[in-house]
């Protein structure tokens, strides 16, 4: 027997859905940030390619620190405001997920210590971690799919002890595939909704 949500959950579900709503109308269903996360990891092999991956271990940690901002512009570029509505209790949720990942740069920092290619591993742990809690923010299961890949990826690039550009093209090419899937998504909903208005 199927039991029906008490009127409190529902009311709260209906909250919760808009909450989404207004996250994923203020920022592409999140696309911008993964694009320009994965265009960082690009620079950072780049930069690995050329000099060392020390220098690539700096470039992904400090192009880290950008991807917020960017990605409001990319947001931006597109016609969307890049902020979401003062008071959604998402914008907290995405908040934490960002502090709970920077706690946890020390731990990838400490493993670059023993082996550079692991801050690339480790990395990608974190980050496909941070996604699976996306996927509440923004009401999109892709990114369980988007966790759980770059996690895998993770686990058998150090299991094959993958030098370190492999690892940040593979993490780059996940990031940017995934995020220009979702923008595409995010244009073809919206173009349904305004035809349907």
């Amino acid at each position: 027997m199927i039991k029906k949500l008490s009127p409190d959950f529902e009311i709260m579900d209906d909250t919760i859905k808009k909450a989404q709503f207004d996250m994923c109308q203020a920022y592409a269903n999140g696309a911008m940030g993964v694009i320009v996360s994965g265009l960082i990891w690009l620079t950072a092999a780049s930069i690995t390619y050329q000099y060392s991956p020390n220098t690539g271990i700096w470039t992904l940690f400090i192009g880290g620190m950008f991807i917020y901002p960017l990605s409001i512009l990319f947001c931006k570029s597109i016609g969307l405001n890049g902020a979401h509505t003062k008071g959604n209790p998402l914008g907290n949720l995405a908040m934490e997920g960002t502090i709970l990942m920077m706690m946890c740069l020390p731990l990838a920092l400490g493993l670059s210590m023993q082996q550079k290619e692991w801050f690339f591993q480790a990395m990608l742990l974190i980050i496909g971690g941070r996604y699976l809690t996306f996927a509440t923010i923004y009401g999109k299961k892709i990114y369980w799919i988007l966790g759980a890949i770059l996690g895998i990826s993770a686990l058998l690039l150090f299991k094959l002890k993958v030098p370190a550009l492999g690892s940040l093209l593979t993490g780059s090419c996940i990031e940017i595939s995934f995020g220009l899937f979702m923008l595409i998504s995010f244009q073809r909903e919206n173009k349904k909704s305004i035809q349907t208005k």
